[in-house]
């Protein structure tokens, strides 16, 4: 099984939701890098479950960092984090062992590698807490450049949140919020639309916009590892992220040449472009105009409805309803981890040279 990822830098994730605990490593991180561990537990806060519109599962995330880290810098040595679990209730899947719950990863990973276990294990999003935590051990070096990332919910249940304006001050009032809209009324219509959904035993899903501000121009290569790749491969590994597009995007389409392209201009000896429908890329590389991306993520597959499966024991049809504390929508808990998985890849990119 191939759970690490990074180029200067290896982020591997490790542990299980119902396990002792889940966690990551770091190896290549140069010594002398600032490590701040109320930064980690700032982004560990946001990816925290939000009342009655998530699950009631709570895990208080006192991670641990166990080598790696020497009077509140990297030492140069491989890092440790480990997240204990400490409310886990693998009894809960007691009843329901065996049926592949529809759109999880039970079959496919059945048929990898496999056996049977309580809930997803490392397929869960249980392990995004240490997806989380490796993004926010590198987000102070991130800011010493310059370069700050602020995510907002665009969208839940077909209720949309308004768009980036002044990116620079969207993104400080948004770097504190737990439920991260841009507008108040638009984020409650969401969190009615979370409730209702739940009454009925259902989930919703929706779209996460991320903005990238202080990016150095030239970050990024051409083809395979381009700053559009480099991301789009951190993001898919979210379990629910289903799209990801960058700029205008899928508008791309409708539009003329004219009216996509980005004309450039010099500002006090700066270069830019006038409008930035490319979102900060051209060619798979940065282009000092803040980087847009959006990342489309799908309603909660566990529901509290009866749906159609199958036996993997005994392959024979069958009939599952949900078990265990899920969340009805997983979309505010997601943007957390966008955040610092986009902290990683750019800590990448910039340690590389």
């Amino acid at each position: 099984m191939n759970n690490s990822f990074g180029n200067n830098i290896i982020l591997t994730v490790f542990g299980a939701s119902h396990g002792e605990c889940v966690g990551c490593t770091l190896r290549g991180l140069p010594k002398g890098l600032p490590v701040d561990e109320s930064v980690i537990n700032h982004y560990l806060a946001l990816r925290r479950p939000e009342g009655d519109i998530s699950t009631s599962r709570r895990e208080p995330d006192a991670f641990v960092i166990e080598s790696g880290v020497n009077g509140g810098f990297t030492d140069g040595g491989e890092i440790r984090i480990t997240i204990p679990n400490v409310d886990a209730r693998p009894a809960d899947y007691a009843k329901t062992k065996g049926l592949a719950r529809p759109s999880h990863a039970d079959y496919t990973r059945f048929v990898k590698y496999g056996g049977l276990s309580s809930g997803g294990g490392l397929f869960s999003g249980r392990s995004t807490a240490a997806l989380c935590a490796a993004g926010a051990l590198l987000t102070p070096y991130l800011n010493s450049k310059g370069v700050f990332i602020g995510t907002h919910i665009k969208n839940i249940a077909g209720v949309c949140d308004r768009d980036f304006g002044d990116h620079k001050k969207d993104i400080n009032a948004l770097y504190r919020k737990k439920f991260a809209v841009l507008d108040k009324a638009a984020g409650q219509e969401m969190k009615n639309r979370i409730l209702a959904a739940k009454a009925e035993g259902d989930s919703v899903g929706g779209i996460l916009e991320t903005a990238v501000i202080g990016l150095t121009p030239g970050l990024g290569e051409p083809y395979f590892d381009s700053l559009e790749s480099l991301l789009s491969h951190a993001l898919f590994s979210i379990p629910g992220v289903k799209g990801v597009e960058f700029g205008a995007g899928f508008r791309f389409a409708g539009m003329r040449g004219g009216e996509a392209n980005d004309p450039f201009a010099c500002e006090n000896g700066r270069v830019i472009t006038l409008t930035n429908n490319s979102g900060g890329i051209n060619g798979g590389i940065s282009n000092g105009m803040p980087v847009v991306f959006r990342c489309a993520l799908r309603p909660t597959p566990t529901i509290a409805k009866p749906q159609k499966t199958v036996d993997l024991e005994t392959k024979e049809n069958a009939v599952t309803e949900a078990a265990g504390r899920h969340d009805p929508c997983f979309v505010h808990r997601a943007r957390a981890v966008v955040d610092c998985l986009t902290a990683f890849v750019l800590a990448d990119l910039y340690l590389g040279g």
